[in-house]
């Protein structure tokens, strides 16, 4: 219990805007990584369930995202990766989620995404806020390292694939995803690579991607895909969308993105999707947070699940 209340105070604090010192840093990694050592590639997630997209340190915003939704233990969250990068509080965002984690491993769930990697934290911000917080690397190294731990992807109910960016050439079921060695820099992993950066297109078959990792793939490669193993649906982040959701590929693909406002200039809107238990699901849209008002949501339902 007393562990517990230890986690619970660094929740608050960082919600107060208390920049964790460099020895907090230290023991959340070490106390996530534990966690992470025990998870498989794959993760495992039962319904009911609400699955986030990108969040890129917009932290202000992750709070407003637990207004919105419902605060964990009362809701289980899957989150697709993109916790770093871009936004102005990339430590706080990716500690305050490494805290849910510890204190509440089984009802709150994080997967990697493609910013998820010490090379591209070099140059799209998580490096440099880290050296003007802490004044040295040591911060940024401790948590690119426990990237290197977090799973690479997640099933929900058996019928749900959920990786933040899309599908490999190289991968044909999810059982060779948890074959993968997953304990280094995505850079360094082809396979890798492709989950995590890879992108939904109009265009049929495989397509060499403009970000230049990863590939496209059309809707007859996600069609076999969710044939071959038995899914209804791919549900993934990594793309900015306006509405903070998006269908593609007849209702096979979804992307769902919960930045709103990306970047503090694109004018999207975020989202959530709540699954319940009988895969019944609507999207929480929601805008940027608010200083001093409370949330404007949006709610889009379907009857069922497709």
């Amino acid at each position: 219990m007393e562990d517990f209340d230890k986690f619970e105070e660094k929740l608050k604090n960082l919600t107060l805007f208390q920049t964790p010192t460099e020895e907090e840093i230290r023991d959340i990694s070490n106390r996530a990584k534990e966690i992470f050592l025990t998870e498989e590639n794959v993760l495992s997630v039962k319904c009911p369930v609400t699955i986030c997209g990108d969040i890129h340190g917009q932290f202000m915003d992750l709070i407003q995202l637990f207004e919105i939704g419902g605060n964990p233990p009362d809701i289980n969250y899957l989150f697709l990766g993109d916790f770093v990068d871009r936004g102005y509080d990339s430590v706080e965002t990716f500690t305050y989620l490494l805290c849910l984690k510890i204190r509440y491993p089984k009802r709150v769930f994080l997967t990697r995404g493609n910013h998820e990697s010490e090379q591209i934290t070099l140059t799209y911000g998580f490096y440099d806020e880290c050296m003007r917080k802490y004044g040295s690397a040591k911060v940024w190294n401790i948590l690119t390292d426990l990237f290197n731990y977090i799973p690479l992807a997640a099933l929900v109910d058996n019928q749900i694939f959920c990786v933040h960016g899309g599908l490999s050439p190289d991968i044909k079921q999810i059982q060779q995803i948890r074959e993968l060695d997953r304990f280094k820099d995505i850079t360094q992993d082809q396979v890798m690579s492709d989950l995590l950066w890879s992108d939904p297109d109009d265009r049929q078959g495989w397509g060499a991607s403009p970000r230049g990792l990863g590939q496209t793939f059309g809707q007859d490669i996600s069609l076999q895909f969710n044939h071959t193993n038995n899914l209804s649906l791919i549900s993934r982040a990594h793309q900015l969308v306006m509405e903070g959701y998006n269908w593609c590929h007849d209702h096979n693909v979804v992307t769902v993105f919960s930045a709103p406002n990306y970047c503090y200039r694109c004018g999207n809107q975020g989202s959530i999707m709540v699954i319940d238990e009988n895969l019944k699901y609507i999207f929480l849209q929601y805008n940027p947070a608010p200083r001093n008002s409370s949330p404007i949501v949006t709610r889009r339902t379907t009857d069922y699940f497709l």
